[in-house]
């Protein structure tokens, strides 16, 4: 992201400065480079945000499309064992989740949405399933990063749960983050390059 300093190009001490109001000819800028003002380039402050809700390819098909989203990751979280592989979270012996994890500008994409598609494209009210998929690795789950995380999660169930008592409850687990562990790299993009299956 392109940003002024506010201070004038000859005043900016930054290393690695560009400028977007620099002139095409540069022997203006040698005669007088006080009319021009710098701009940096810096990194937005990236968020995370991390939901298990099923099998993660589809999950992660789902949240890659969003703007401000910076990358969107499969993994495990929740569980005993360090470092896990897939072989072992399908085993169901390792505690972990299936999940994503997302990293987003909250600039761009505010938290809030997430949780509505979160909950829009899973179902939430079935305990370690979901569709032919069941283990505890398919439970439906938030992973805070955040206190602030967390008490968007549970006021976003709250009133779900109180709008229809007829209705299964939501069943999802709020949960803080201890570790996410990335899944191995031929499970990254797997629903864009397996749309047949």
């Amino acid at each position: 992201m392109l940003q002024t300093c506010g201070k004038l190009l000859s005043e900016c001490r930054v290393i690695g400065t560009a400028t977007s109001s620099l002139p095409t000819d540069r022997n203006q800028l040698r005669r007088n480079p006080s009319e021009f003002f710098c701009y940096h380039y810096s990194v937005a402050e990236l968020e995370k945000a991390v939901f298990g809700g099923g099998c993660f390819w589809c999950v992660e098909a789902v949240f890659k499309m969003l703007k401000g989203v910076s990358s969107v990751l499969p993994g495990y979280a929740g569980g005993s064992k360090p470092n896990p592989t897939y072989e072992e979270v399908c085993g169901g012996d390792t505690g972990h989740a299936e999940v994503v994890q997302i990293e987003y500008d909250p600039a761009q994409v505010k938290y809030q949405t997430f949780l509505t598609i979160f909950f829009a494209s899973h179902n939430p009210t079935t305990p370690n399933q979901q569709g032919a998929d069941i283990g505890t690795q398919y439970r439906s789950v938030v992973f805070y990063t955040t206190p602030e995380q967390k008490a968007e999660a549970e006021m976003f169930i709250k009133p779900l749960n109180e709008s229809n008592k007829m209705g299964a409850p939501i069943i999802t687990e709020v949960k803080t983050l201890d570790k996410f562990w990335e899944a191995e790299n031929y499970h990254r993009d797997y629903y864009a390059k397996n749309k047949n299956k």
